[in-house]
């Protein structure tokens, strides 16, 4: 029996046990009304959808081809589109998600008004916007299962049996447009009580994986900003233990954790951890830091600190700013450690920040990373912030240049040149760009790609395109043309916007309240009934 069968049954039961006090209820209207809120709290949500991230991450490690993705949402009816329009392409929300991104939060979120992404917005806004996704995603499910109750009522009422019971086994095994959500939570936001206090509000929203990076909190720096400053490995795993004890307090047992490194383009600390012994964690750590050499007391200035390595007396370099400098071309092995350090103490994938999309140099650290732990595995940043274009130009003139072929036609500077655009060179580009998530996920260990602010570029794209032509020579026909009969043709179900906003669904509730007494919005004068 399924699910949609018991709830009438139960709310069946419940009426006849009122003897008569609730003869107005419907027990199939209350079928309906679970069903289109099947998920009742945030930690509902987090408990489904971690159990969905677990299992894409095992059939992952069984098969690379089966990674997952998500585009980067700043609102939840942005969101909720980016969901409807997978289903209906792609059939099934399987290893789709979402990525909310903390960049979009500062830039679009804060009561500040748009910030850089440094943490300065409210801490409150990463949990609000995680709640505001999936109630739209939650709203799409029920306006679906609205359309498909009336087509159930329609079929009925015609007595089409067979369109009946084929309705009802989409309401029966219907899919949710609720997915993962992978949730930044920058470095944390301050102390290690301040992450923990965080991410209960995060899980509580609906979280079932949270993003945290080893950025100092106080100094953090977007990913592809100059002036990153990492901390020791100590503090950052007491962050993720404070986010694996927020999963666990709340019942969310197998939540998952992202451990991100920043330290290929991190090049200065502000602390020096303390070692105990030679060879810890913390030795390891100041290993890498730029030192020189202490003869006697006259190469020791006022204030300066000293350690002792391998022996011999060495003077870190301090920047003006109290700051600690890392020894240069350090970024690799420090990047390793720290993965390896992360996954070997609770976090459950890595995130490595690069400069630019190589599938070569992602794979040389996961490789590295996998002498240590062999399943390690990332989310990956398909950032805006690289230029996909002349990136792959460029990778792709060096490995013909490297192969011997004739490359002397293209000037590599200046290959994001439009002069290029119908070249072998640009076509051979264009595949590697089609075929680099599939080919990352195969050679370099890419479970999760996601593009952090997509939506943040083709909100702008798409407002620039509609104010050049209405405000110009078009006019109306801008929207029109390149607006609503796009949506019209496409089959956007938004070029319904009341009911997408919800005015059947209020309007069936209307009439389960009211009956027929119900004043509805969608009768013949709705023009809405235009489309």
């Amino acid at each position: 029996m399924s699910q949609y069968s018991k709830d009438i049954e139960a709310a069946q039961a419940l009426r006849k046990a009122q003897n008569g006090t609730w003869d107005a209820i419907n027990p199939e209207y209350v079928a309906r009304m679970r069903a289109q809120n099947r998920f009742k709290t945030g930690l509902d949500i987090a408990r489904y959808t971690a159990k969905i991230m677990r299992q894409d991450m095992a059939e992952y490690d069984a098969d690379s081809s089966r990674y997952t993705q998500s585009l980067g949402c700043w609102h939840g009816f942005v969101g909720q589109q980016k969901m409807i329009a997978v289903k209906r392409h792609h059939g099934t929300t399987s290893k789709r998600y979402l990525y909310l991104s903390g960049w979009m939060v500062a830039a679009l979120r804060s009561k500040f008004g748009p910030l850089p992404d440094q943490s300065m917005h409210e801490k409150t806004s990463v949990p609000e916007l995680i709640e505001e996704l999936y109630t739209f995603l939650k709203q799409a499910d029920a306006r679906e299962l609205n359309h498909l109750f009336r087509e159930l009522d329609a079929a009925r009422d015609k007595g089409d049996e067979a369109a009946a019971k084929a309705i009802q086994d989409k309401i029966d095994n219907f899919q949710t447009h609720v997915v993962p959500i992978i949730a930044d939570i920058d470095a944390g936001f301050g102390n290690e009580e301040a992450t923990y206090l965080l991410a209960k509000k995060m899980i509580e929203a609906g979280a079932c994986c949270i993003q945290i990076e080893n950025q100092v909190s106080d100094a953090k720096q977007c990913g592809h900003q100059d002036g990153k400053v990492t901390v020791p490995h100590e503090d950052f795993l007491a962050k993720i233990n404070a986010v694996r004890y927020a999963f666990l307090e709340l019942g969310v047992d197998d939540g998952v954790i992202v451990a991100r490194t920043d330290s290929l383009g991190a090049g200065l600390t502000q602390k020096i951890p303390v070692s105990n012994e030679p060879g810890d964690l913390a030795s390891k750590y100041n290993s890498f830091l730029e030192v020189t050499p202490v003869e006697s007391a006259d190469d020791v200035a006022e204030g300066d600190m000293v350690l002792k390595q391998d022996g011999k007396l060495v003077k870190p370099v301090r920047l003006p700013n109290g700051l600690y400098q890392f020894r240069k071309d350090t970024g690799f092995d420090r990047v390793v450690l720290d993965c390896v350090t992360s996954l070997q103490n609770g976090a459950d994938l890595l995130w490595i920040e690069t400069e630019k999309p190589h599938v070569g140099q992602i794979a040389e650290m996961v490789d590295a990373i996998r002498k240590e732990v062999p399943n390690a595995k990332l989310v990956y940043n398909n950032s805006p912030s690289f230029n996909w274009t002349l990136n792959f130009r460029q990778q792709v003139f060096d490995a013909w240049k490297a192969e011997g072929k004739d490359v002397s036609q293209y000037d590599r500077e200046k290959l994001m040149s439009a002069e290029y655009d119908s070249t072998e060179l640009a076509a051979e580009a264009d595949r590697w760009t089609q075929n680099f998530q599939k080919d990352a996920a195969a050679k370099a260990g890419i479970f999760h790609h996601l593009i952090t602010l997509p939506t943040y570029h083709t909100a702008a794209l798409s407002t620039d395109d509609l104010a050049k032509g209405y405000f110009g020579d078009l006019g109306m026909l801008a929207y029109v043309e390149g607006v609503q009969r796009q949506e019209i043709r496409k089959g956007l179900a938004c070029v319904k916007h009341q009911d997408m906003a919800g005015s059947n669904i209020g309007d069936d509730h209307k009439e389960y309240f009211s009956g027929e007494a119900a004043l509805k919005a969608g009768g013949s004068l709705n023009t809405m009934n235009q489309f």
